[in-house]
C-alpha cells in the first residue's frame, strides 16, 4: 500500500560540529543541516512517504543550505514561509560515545515567528499525519499558533508529537506545564528516556506511559538508546531491542526512529484518525522497523537518515 502524505511543522536548525583547524587558535565548524522536525520530514520522504514540510525558512547561508537538503530528498516546500529572520544555528560536542550536548543560537530567529495567518491556508485534505515537536511547540511567539493548528488539525488527521526537550534553550517546566494539553490531542508520542526524566524525573517508564494515557495519547513510544524502545498502546506494552550497529554519532536518531514508526504505520493503512485499529503486533513491527532506521541514522555522522536501499540488509518479515 503506498502511504498517504505526512505533514511536520517544526524548526530546522544549523548543525555545527567542531573539527580540527588548520590553524592552532582557530575553530573549524563543519555545519549540517538539521532539526528534529525538518530530520523527520527528510526521513519520512527518503524512505518513500509523501511529505510536505512547514517551515520558515530563513534566506540566509543556512537557510539556503536547509532548503536545498530538504529538496535533494524529496520533501514538498510548497507551504514552507520564507522567512526575514535569521536561522537558528546549535553548536553539537559529542561525547566518546557519539551523544552530543548542544548549544544554541536561537534568539529571535526564523522558526519561532508563526503567524495565524501563515498556517491558515495550509490543505490537509490529503495529510493522514501531522508531526511535530520540539522547540516549536514551546519557543514563543509561535507556540501558540502551533498548538492552534494542531488542534484543528486533529479531526482529520492522525496527530504526532515528539517534544524533544531542550533544556538549554527552554526550561523543562515549560514542557511538563504543556504536555497534558498536547496528549490530549495527540494520537502518537513519542519521546527517549532522557525527556522522560527532564519531564518526569525519577518516574518509571511504564508509570509514565500510564500518565500520558490517561490524557489522552494512544500510543506512547519511549526510546532507550542502546536498550531499544518501550512502546505502551493504552496500556498493553512491547519491548523492542535496538539493531546493533557501529556508532559515529546519535544526532537525528529519534528524529529517524519517528520517521519510521509513521511511515511503517502509514504504508500499513494505520494512519488517518485515532488509531482505533491498531494492534499491539502492528505497534511492534513498526517499532523494528524504526528501530532500523535509526541504527542506520547512528551509522553516519550528523542527521543523516537512510534512503531505502541502505535498509536492504536488514531482512526482517514486514518492513516496508
Amino acid at each position: 500500500m503506498s502511504p498517504r502524505q505526512i505533514t511536520v511543522l517544526g524548526e530546522c536548525v544549523a548543525d555545527a560540529f567542531a573539527e580540527p583547524a588548520s590553524v592552532p587558535d582557530e575553530l573549524a565548524l563543519r555545519v549540517l543541516p538539521g532539526g528534529g522536525p525538518a530530520n523527520t520530514a527528510v526521513a519520512l520522504a527518503r524512505l518513500g512517504t509523501p511529505a510536505r514540510f512547514l517551515a520558515r525558512l530563513s534566506g540566509d547561508v543556512f537557510g539556503r543550505l536547509f532548503r536545498a537538503r530538504l529538496e535533494a530528498s524529496g520533501v514538498d516546500l510548497s507551504y514552507a514561509v520564507a522567512a526575514a529572520e535569521p536561522s537558528t544555528l546549535a553548536v553539537a560536542e559529542p561525547d566518546a560515545e557519539g551523544r552530543a550536548a548542544f548549544s544554541f543560537h536561537a534568539q529571535a530567529t526564523a522558526d519561532w515567528q508563526w503567524t495565524g495567518e501563515e498556517l491558515a491556508g495550509v490543505d490537509l485534505a490529503d495529510t493522514a499525519c501531522v508531526h511535530t515537536g520540539s522547540l516549536a511547540l514551546v519557543k514563543e511567539p509561535g507556540a501558540a499558533v502551533v498548538e492552534d493548528f494542531l488542534a484543528a488539525a486533529a479531526p482529520r488527521a492522525t496527530i504526532s508529537v515528539d517534544p524533544n526537550v531542550r533544556p538549554l534553550l527552554v526550561h523543562p517546566e515549560v514542557y511538563r506545564s504543556r504536555l497534558a494539553h498536547w496528549c490530549a490531542f495527540a494520537d502518537v508520542l513519542r519521546l527517549s528516556e532522557d525527556d522522560l526524566e527532564l519531564l518526569l524525573p525519577g518516574t518509571p517508564p511504564e508509570q509514565a506511559c500510564d500518565i500520558w494515557h490517561a490524557a489522552g495519547a494512544r500510543l506512547v513510544v519511549i526510546t532507550r538508546g542502546a536498550d531499544g524502545a518501550l512502546a505502551s498502546l493504552d496500556g498493553e506494552r512491547v519491548q523492542v531491542p535496538a539493531v546493533a550497529t557501529p556508532v559515529v554519532d546519535t544526532v537525528g536518531a529519534g528524529d529517524s526512529f519517528t520517521a519510521g514508526l509513521l511511515h511503517h504505520l502509514g504504508t500499513h493503512g494505520l494512519l488517518g484518525g485515532r488509531l482505533t485499529d491498531l494492534r499491539l503486533g502492528e505497534v511492534e513491527a513498526a517499532c523494528l522497523f524504526a528501530a532500523q532506521v535509526a541504527a542506520l541514522t547512528c551509522s553516519a555522522a550528523g542527521p543523516n537518515p537512510p534512503w531505502p536501499n541502505q535498509l536492504a540488509q536488514f531482512a526482517t518479515v514486514g518492513d516496508a
